[in-house]
């Protein structure tokens, strides 16, 4: 039975599950694994997280990752660091007017190898 990954025309996509693959072998995480496995899914079932959602479940101390798009709609109060796939206009211009930070997954596992304080939204 042949692999999603290498079904995926995303060359960015089928790149960074393996770098999470590889991330979570190497330092012994499973989240890692666990986005990569979220990732290698069908793109119909990844995630697309509103502001106010974020909003709702983020502390200030913590990086928010979502294994898909964010989007804009709602409001945005806390300074929060977010991680995704993707990243509409309006969310990333809501999200830098409340002093937070938008990254890519590849940042995120550059960054924090150990995964820690990281909430996943989906």
């Amino acid at each position: 039975m042949k692999k999603t990954t290498e079904n995926k025309s995303n060359p960015r996509l089928t790149a960074l599950i393996m770098t999470l693959k590889d991330a979570s072998r190497v330092h012994e995480v499973s989240i890692w694994r666990e986005i990569a496995r979220r990732l290698d899914a069908p793109r119909k079932n990844y995630a697309e997280v509103n502001l106010s959602k974020i909003n709702r479940y983020a502390n200030g101390d913590e990086t928010i990752l979502v294994p898909g798009k964010v989007l804009g709609s709602g409001v945005l109060n806390l300074p929060v660091k977010i991680a995704a796939l993707d990243f509409s206009e309006t969310a990333v211009s809501k999200i830098t007017s409340a002093n937070g930070t938008c990254m890519t997954i590849e940042d995120l596992v550059r960054d924090n190898p150990k995964g820690s304080k990281v909430r996943i939204l989906r």
